[in-house]
């Protein structure tokens, strides 16, 4: 079986959960026999291709006299994109692709028919001009490569991937790792994001979601036909070697880690330090991150006077992610609406107790973890207080729960998703 696969990132190159769960399920995928091509915007030449073939949409010529189906388009308009459509990248990383656009770089190289855009592979102010291109690009690789299906992570890539649907006339399944919901919440939906999601879902065979919690989002915001969306939780990849245990402070250190985002709830972690401060004042609490709540949450850390208690390091990467787990005590994720949530798991994977909130996909598969509502500050501070402070209870929380995330395999998760590949391919 043959997967021709468009995202919008992947390892080493990513700015948070998306890019792992491509690469962990392409990885998984190969370990069943189904072989993959990978697509994005701009690959650099470092991706780990030992599991799938990576394609560089810079690198494929489109020629300009197949754009019918892109004329049905021809009405979008390409708004300047504000930060809460920017859901996967650090500031540095934006505000680089901001300069680059204003500076002219992002360009495009034309020879005769044949046109090659030059992406930037970002999610920058031209971003959705970039996924209408990208389509382009995936039409023509549809026309070319040898493929039995199609899968689209993300509603970035939907319009390629129904692009590359109506030029082979394979089945489309789209990938859901977070809605417009989870970005923005019920009150600040972002319609052009909505309708290009909603858009990919009708066009797909099937869909499938990272928890029930966004299956049901779905089906209920989104009006999807229930029988033809799936559930597909996320899993985590082993770790090679043990995370060190090692730390350069005497004080416990609880943590959070990811995009400092309305989504995410970094506020709620701010405000729940107070209250596990004012019972243990030897507590460090470090603000893994960024993103577009980064000075909000700064301002509040220094109105509850809790400064030196608090660090912050900016967006972190692989070996500097196990770094700071092999120094923290807890860790906490107080999301606000998480459709998964990977890093949890990869606390787990390094024998670090989590605090998870019970609105988040992740608490749909994990047991030993402890659950509470994202706006329990008061059970939230407690959870924290007693893994610190009972020795018994973190050391049950850290070995169980590395047992159980060690159970959750990328490999099972990518035979459901075969599965659910084969009730859509029609052999001749």
């Amino acid at each position: 079986m043959k997967v021709l696969m468009f995202g919008w990132e992947f390892p080493p190159h990513i700015s948070g959960g998306l890019g792992t769960a491509c690469y962990g399920l392409t990885k998984g995928l190969a370990k069943n026999d189904v072989s993959v091509t990978f697509v994005m915007p701009k690959a650099v030449g470092d991706e780990d291709q030992t599991y799938t073939k990576v394609l560089n949409a810079s690198d494929v010529a489109v020629d300009t006299r197949h754009t019918q189906f892109f004329r049905e388009h021809q009405e979008t308009s390409f708004i300047q994109v504000n930060s809460k459509l920017i859901p996967y990248v650090g500031l540095d990383d934006y505000y680089n692709v901001v300069n680059q656009i204003e500076s002219g770089l992002l360009s495009m190289e034309e020879h005769g028919t044949m046109r090659r855009y030059i992406f930037s592979g970002g999610y920058g102010p031209n971003l959705m001009q970039e996924v209408n291109r990208y389509a382009e690009v995936a039409a023509e690789i549809a026309s070319h490569e040898d493929f039995d299906i199609i899968h689209a992570h993300d509603w970035l890539t939907y319009r390629a991937g129904i692009a590359a649907k109506r030029i082979s006339g394979k089945p489309l399944v789209v990938h859901i790792h977070a809605t417009e919901y989870d970005r923005s919440g019920e009150n600040n939906r972002n319609d052009i994001v909505y309708g290009m999601e909603r858009e990919g879902m009708s066009a797909a065979d099937a869909v499938c979601a990272v928890s029930d919690l966004t299956r049901n989002i779905v089906i209920e915001k989104y009006g999807i036909p229930a029988e033809k969306v799936f559930t597909l939780h996320n899993a985590v990849e082993p770790n090679d070697k043990k995370v060190e245990r090692k730390k350069f402070v005497k004080e416990k250190i609880v943590t959070f880690l990811g995009r400092v985002t309305f989504q995410k709830g970094p506020d709620y972690f701010v405000e729940t330090a107070k209250r596990v401060l004012d019972r243990d004042p030897h507590v460090r609490f470090v603000l893994a991150g960024d993103g577009d709540m980064m000075q909000h949450v700064i301002q509040r850390v220094a109105e509850l006077g809790i400064s030196d208690r608090f660090h912050f390091t900016g967006f972190l990467r692989g070996a500097d992610i196990d770094k700071m787990f092999g120094m923290s005590d807890v860790y906490v994720m107080p999301s606000i609406s998480e459709p998964f949530g990977i890093s949890p798991l990869e606390a787990m994977r390094a024998k670090v107790p989590v605090v998870i909130s019970k609105q988040s996909g992740v608490a749909e598969v994990l047991k030993h973890a402890i659950k509470v509502d994202f706006w329990d500050i008061d059970a939230t501070a407690d959870a924290i207080y007693g893994l610190l402070h009972y020795p018994a209870l973190s050391k049950l929380f850290a070995e169980k729960g590395e047992e159980e995330v060690n159970n959750l395999k990328w490999e099972h998760v990518a035979k459901k998703l075969k599965g659910i590949y084969e009730k859509f391919l029609h052999y001749e």
